[in-house]
């Protein structure tokens, strides 16, 4: 079944799975450096190792569930089984790794290393098949940005759920204790979770179904081997790796720098809900503004812009609140308004990647792209331990030196912007325009059996 409409309802189902994802997801994104450094206790070293270290494991566990993935066939679809018998253990994991525990130095230091492997062991195990199945729910590419604007509008939505919050609870729980806060902040985090996969797990289809086909016969190994000769899906793996960490750096950093280089610990909470609102906006008028237009221009251009705006906040003087507030927020609308694109981008590679070799890897295609962006993350993350321990951050001092806020206004403003624009030059590589995206779709509408024929 082709061309398939997609209803809002299952587009709102679809997008609610991700504002699940994302009460973790932005949580770790904006809190979990601080966490660690100035409420857990680890030191931004051991704080910035580990979330690279972690990382190796992915490399191995997302391609592998992104394996199983295509393999999968079960009575409620490809992808949809793993949201149900994930989101439980997704949600749990999230609670284990905001808890501390009475260990000494080494035993918090192993424990953080577990329940983070944990952590991220869980979010591949529910996020791969979540993201491969847009595929499976139209396969129009219009259909496929609203789908993703949907998604982000709504994932984000989760995000300013966190923004507003997150701060609040760990305050209200813990009275005047912060680790109790954490930990009780993220359980009512992680039941939200687990009822909104539920939801979207009851209120969508896999309308899009493909036969077992060679892909299935072969290893994992065999199938990256297959996509590392696919020139698109190399150009969007650099892409969301050169992506992922400048928007860790600027993400990480955020309480870092409203509380040491503005000196507004008041404004965190209100300068995370502008930014979540922003990228609101930013998801909802991908679809219905950008999407008359082509997709890789569009976002070539959008992504140096928002590098640009990025590194102008870097001379913005901090007690400038007005401007600051300002420049963020268009930033955050430029930004979000790319990123329904570029999953919609990863799409048109599983395309590609079936007529030109008659396979169908979508899970494939997305679990590396995921490995990717969580590979982007851990770099972002490490930079960010390791530039404050070298500028002499001291996690839960009054006042920082000159050298460590001058370090940090960098972290969220100069070097996320450096690594935008250089997303421009990377996007110089990638083909599949409107007009190659026109000739694919003539090809992918014929069946599995074809294209293998004819890749023979």
């Amino acid at each position: 079944m082709g061309n398939v409409h997609l209803t809002v309802k299952e587009k709102v189902a679809y997008g609610l799975g991700d504002t699940g994802c994302n009460f973790v997801w932005q949580t770790v994104m904006l809190f979990l450096a601080y966490y660690y450094t100035d409420v857990y206790g680890l030191s931004p070293v051991h704080m910035g190792t580990m979330f690279l270290l972690v990382r190796f494991i992915d490399a191995i566990t997302d391609p592998l569930m992104g394996s199983l993935v295509d393999r999968t066939r079960t009575k409620h679809g490809q992808f949809r089984p793993y949201i149900l018998w994930m989101a439980v253990p997704f949600g749990v994991a999230c609670m284990i790794t905001f808890y501390t525990p009475d260990l000494g130095t080494t035993g918090k230091i192993i424990y953080a290393y577990c329940s983070y492997i944990l952590l991220t062991l869980m979010y591949t195990a529910i996020n791969v098949p979540y993201c491969a199945m847009a595929n499976a729910m139209t396969d129009d590419p219009k259909q496929r940005v609203s789908l993703q604007s949907y998604r982000f509008a709504l994932s984000t939505a989760g995000g300013l759920v966190v923004a507003l919050v997150a701060l609040p609870l760990v305050k209200y729980i813990g009275q005047g204790d912060e680790q109790k806060g954490y930990l009780g902040a993220m359980v009512i985090m992680g039941i939200g979770a687990m009822v909104l996969f539920f939801y979207c797990f009851a209120n969508t289809k896999e309308h899009i179904t493909t036969e077992v086909n060679q892909s299935q016969k072969n290893s994992a190994f065999g199938d990256i081997k297959l996509l590392w000769e696919n020139t698109q899906w190399r150009v969007l793996f650099i892409l969301n790796i050169v992506l992922l960490t400048g928007v860790v750096l600027k993400a990480a950093s955020t309480m870092y720098y409203v509380n040491s280089v503005m000196g507004r610990p008041d404004l965190a909470t209100w300068m995370m809900v502008a930014g979540m609102l922003a990228n609101i906006v930013g998801a909802m008028a991908s679809a219905p503004v950008i999407g008359r237009f082509d997709k890789a221009k569009t976002y070539k251009v959008l992504i140096g812009v928002s590098g640009l705006l990025s590194g102008l906040m870097f001379f913005i003087e901090p007690s400038n609140i007005l401007l600051i507030f300002t420049v963020m927020i268009v930033l955050s609308v430029v930004q979000m308004s790319t990123t329904p694109i570029l999953w919609s981008m990863m799409s048109d590679v599983v395309d590609y990647e079936k007529s030109r070799s008659g396979r169908s890897l979508s899970g494939m295609v997305f679990s590396t792209n995921l490995f990717a962006i969580k590979a982007g993350i851990a770099i972002g993350g490490a930079l960010v331990g390791w530039s404050l321990a070298g500028a002499g951050y001291v996690g839960g001092a009054e006042s920082q030196s000159s050298q460590a806020i001058t370090w940090i206004n960098m972290l969220y403003t100069l070097l996320p912007g450096l690594f935008f624009v250089s997303l421009v030059f990377i996007m110089h590589y990638y083909r599949l325009d409107a007009d190659k995206l026109k000739l694919i779709k003539t090809t992918s509408n014929k069946t599995d059996s074809e294209l293998v024929a004819e890749a023979v």
